[in-house]
């Protein structure tokens, strides 16, 4: 199975029940589908289908990390930003970081490879995941972000993230 929406039935929360959800909670986003996307260079080769001229967006890497005592961690990036782990884990007063597994992703996130979002904290909260977002999308108009399949990508004000956070008890912790 790959992280597409064909697949969406086989994951704790669908793509289409985040959506409804979303809904539900009066949170607006846009909605595009394309193909599937496992990469930054592969997202860069379709984003200028949906990204708005002169907007000011964000768009992500993700980077799903555990630590040696077993923590899980979901990092959020700026997809153009360097990041270098061995740093990353010392900045943040955690040791050494490595990235977790499918097994894991889909147990702590309940999603797959190439589908990794802010979004999938729905599920990480739950699990204990520890949240670290750029603090680049404190001044993005627009994130774009997956909607837990890697073939559709939603575009959310920042103000709508934020209180989709809020409405999942997130913690987000930003980093400089």
């Amino acid at each position: 199975m790959d992280a597409s929406s064909a697949f969406q039935d086989t994951l704790p929360l669908s793509s289409d029940a985040l959506l409804a959800r979303l809904d539900e909670w009066g949170l607006a986003y846009l909605l595009h589908t394309h193909v599937p996307l496992r990469t930054v260079e592969d997202s860069k080769a379709v984003e200028d289908q949906f990204m708005v001229p002169g907007e000011n967006a964000l768009r992500l890497k993700n980077l799903y990390l555990r630590d040696k005592k077993k923590r899980n961690y979901l990092v959020t990036l700026e997809q153009s930003r360097e990041i270098d782990l061995k740093a990353l884990g010392a900045e943040l007063g955690i040791g050494n970081l490595s990235f977790g597994s499918a097994d894991r992703l889909m147990q702590n996130l309940g999603i797959r490879p190439g589908a990794v979002s802010p979004l999938a904290m729905i599920n990480g909260v739950e699990n204990n995941v520890r949240f670290f977002m750029d603090a680049a999308a404190q001044q993005a108009d627009v994130i774009y972000m997956h909607p837990l399949v890697n073939d559709r990508t939603v575009a959310m004000k920042r103000e709508d993230l934020t209180a989709f956070f809020e409405r999942i008890n997130c913690e987000v912790t930003w980093l400089p």
